[in-house]
């Protein structure tokens, strides 16, 4: 196969519609913009909930309630199956999840503080001492039962 072998997947490509080209092919007059007004013209674009100068929809609306998305903690999930990647005996910590790439993302020196919460999806083979800032109840008992430790950080 070579360059000039490569074609687009049938239906991929669609020709351009060509407007103003007589009645009878469909697009011809109005050319699709329908009658007169002010998305008849030329250079009309209307912003997105113009209402025509009424009053739109979103400040007819009353605000009310509370939102607290802001300042909501959010976590990064590290089920117990991934840390059978360490070794027995390994202090487990935030940086260490981060730098093995098992917890991505924005950390806490940047922006919004993302945490790293353990969850128990998995078996756990290895005795480990995990640092983190939330465990699920039964990620706590999974560590525990192996003779690990599981310690809330701050």
């Amino acid at each position: 196969m070579r360059l000039h072998d490569l074609k687009p997947r049938p239906g991929a490509k669609h020709r351009r519609k060509r407007l103003g080209s007589g009645e009878s092919s469909g697009h011809g007059k109005t050319s699709g913009r329908g009658g007169k007004g002010q998305s008849a013209r030329s250079g009309s674009s209307i912003r997105i909930g113009f209402e025509g100068g009424q009053m739109p929809l979103i400040r007819r609306m009353p605000k009310r309630g509370f939102n607290n998305a802001e300042f909501k903690t959010s976590y990064h999930a590290v089920n117990l199956d991934a840390l059978n990647a360490f070794d027995d005996g390994t202090v487990v910590d935030e940086a260490l999840l981060r730098k093995v790439g098992l917890a991505n993302g924005p950390g806490l020196g940047n922006g919004k503080a993302v945490r790293v919460k353990v969850l128990a999806r998995g078996e756990l083979k290895k005795r480990l001492t995990v640092r983190a800032a939330a465990f699920s109840s039964a990620a706590k008992a999974a560590i525990e039962k192996l003779g690990g430790t599981a310690e809330v950080a701050a």
